[in-house]
């Protein structure tokens, strides 16, 4: 009886039970902790390094760039982050002006960074630890058709030849990197903090991307000052210090003398505050090479200009292709369209820019996607798939961590509208999130109320302007010119807004009797105010409306 084979399995079953149990618990606290991490992250990303009262603000201002760095090939301007708008929203913003041909030299930064791409098109390279070089030559001479690339690197191919390096094939070095991802008008990159990116114009027009960097989100472990660090050249700080800030007018390349690195000096890479020798260790080249690092004597600033044409390993662009993706893009709007390209509807192939790497719940799976092949980019600007649109009044196209998942962990998402002249976006508030909104082209007439009630802003917001709105204020936009077009960046990533009318506003969902004692009104004139606005969140104004008006 004692040695009954149910009785011996009795042990391992228990302990199998133990076991799996163990691993259910596990799973749920971490689906626990995550969500957690979230409701921490959103609650807290904007305590540290910041005063309680940095969003008094009694009066709010549309602000214009105050600092310019003219480039051998671009302009870089940026607003001051020390302004009141910019400390409440813990952000700062910078507007890129890449000429054609020109490349924004590589640097990080200290905070994430949302870009929104206003015209043009180009490639970036977006340099991402840990992850593997995926673009390859397939011979060394592939892409770069003569010796004139090799040049100092003969020497070191014959030094390191007996090694058998992984980006070297029968005795040649080849040319192999991390992914080169395409971008046009319209775009939002995501880049991640700290993450090296470089931005080179292919087009024959001007990039121009403006940028926002929430230097109080947490991942950020330095102070609110915004900072990029540059890998290379001999750049200028985008938000130089009080000390060193330099207004519109200045000259063109002009550098303080000085040898060596540090500041004041002429060398502000990376490189130049280490070693030579150091430096020359560290890639195991020649102390002539590793000088040239320090860029000492480079006076093209942060966006240079190419010689030729910017030879790299890249798919061909072609119009069609992109056309293909913006259609692909028109379809990421529903749940269920997703869950059925996930149920295998759109099965086979390979990843693409476009493609769709996680489209469903927001789970951290660890499998299905990484950072190295999450998607970075995504159009907010084509009508076609506009989340809000009013035939010959305008559209409003958002992006957040539900259709571009790296947003989650970033912590921003974005808005992109349209409105035709006259046309009105509803009066609303963000609920959960800062918004900063640059003025692409335009005019409008905007209104921004505060808790008492107070109109902190009331003026027209012109093209190439910036106007913060502090969570929870109250704002309405009406176009005043041919088409007001505007880009805004919230500091959440799944920003929501709560209208104050329409047919989804908070009005609209309280009774009768509760809007006719609130207001002082009778319940006829309660009905009007819920129901006569059948629109949404854009509408443009009927011509009996002021008579309505009037007569009430």
């Amino acid at each position: 009886m004692a040695n009954h084979p149910l009785l011996l399995m009795l042990p391992l079953v228990t302990s199998f039970l133990v076991v799996v149990n163990g691993f259910v618990a596990v799973a749920a606290l971490e689906e626990g902790l995550s969500t957690t991490t979230r409701d921490t992250v959103m609650g807290q990303r904007h305590r540290g390094g910041r005063e309680l009262d940095e969003c008094q603000l009694s009066r709010l201002n549309s602000l214009e760039p105050t600092n310019r760095i003219q480039c051998e090939a671009g302009t870089i301007e940026s607003w001051d982050p020390n302004e009141d708008e910019f400390r409440c929203a813990g952000v700062a913003v910078v507007r890129h002006i890449i000429e054609p041909n020109g490349l924004l030299l590589p640097s990080y930064t200290n905070a994430p960074q949302l870009i929104y791409i206003v015209e043009g098109k180009g490639i970036q390279g977006l340099v991402l630890p840990g992850c593997p070089e995926t673009f390859q030559s397939s011979q060394q001479q592939s892409q770069y058709g003569g010796s004139r690339e090799r040049g100092s690197a003969g020497k070191r191919e014959e030094e390191f030849g007996e090694r058998g390096t992984a980006g070297q094939r029968g005795g040649q070095l080849q040319d192999q990197h991390q992914k080169i991802r395409h971008f046009r008008q319209g775009d939002i990159l995501a880049i991640p903090m700290g993450a090296a990116q470089w931005v080179y114009n292919d087009g024959d027009r001007p990039i121009v991307a403006i940028v926002l960097l929430d230097t109080t989100n947490n991942h950020n472990q330095l102070d609110v000052n915004p900072r990029r660090f540059y890998l290379a050249g001999n750049p200028e700080q985008e938000h130089p210090s009080q000390g060193e800030r330099r207004r519109h007018g200045q000259q063109p390349f002009s550098r303080r003398g000085g040898q060596g690195g540090g500041e004041g000096t002429g060398c502000r890479n990376i490189f130049c505050g280490i070693d030579a020798e150091f430096i020359a260790e560290a890639f195991r080249v020649d102390m002539d090479l590793a000088t040239k690092l320090q860029n000492e004597n480079d006076n093209r600033n942060n966006i240079v200009k190419v010689e030729g044409r910017l030879q790299v390993l890249r798919p061909p662009r072609r119009e069609q292709e992109m056309e293909r993706g913006s259609r692909r893009e028109t379809e990421w709007e529903t749940e269920s369209e997703r869950h059925s390209r996930r149920g295998g509807r759109h099965g086979g192939g390979g990843y693409t820019e476009e493609a769709d790497s996680n489209e469903g719940d927001q789970e951290e799976n660890g499998v299905e996607e990484t950072l190295c092949t999450m998607r970075l980019r995504e159009n907010i600007a084509d009508p076609r798939r506009a989340d809000v649109y009013t035939q010959n009044v305008g559209s409003i196209n958002t992006v957040n961590s539900h259709n571009l998942p790296i947003l989650f962990w970033l912590q921003l998402s974005a808005e992109h509208g349209v409105l035709q002249r006259n046309a009105m976006m509803v009066p609303h508030w963000n609920m959960n999130a800062h918004s900063v909104i640059y003025v692409i082209r335009g005019q409008a007439k905007v209104q921004v109320v505060d808790n008492n009630g107070q109109a902190v802003f009331d003026e027209d917001l012109q093209e190439g302007r910036i106007l913060v709105v502090p969570q929870s204020f109250a704002v309405v936009k009406r176009a005043q010119s041919e088409e007001f077009e505007w880009v805004s960046f919230k500091t959440s990533d799944n920003a929501m807004i709560n209208a104050a009318a329409g047919r989804n506003s908070y009005i609209r969902a309280l009774p009768d009797e509760v809007v006719a004692n609130a207001y002082q009104i009778s319940r006829e004139e309660a009905r009007r105010l819920k129901y006569n606005r059948k629109g949404t969140t854009v509408f443009r104004p009927e011509g009996q409306g002021r008579s309505r008006r009037a007569e009430a």
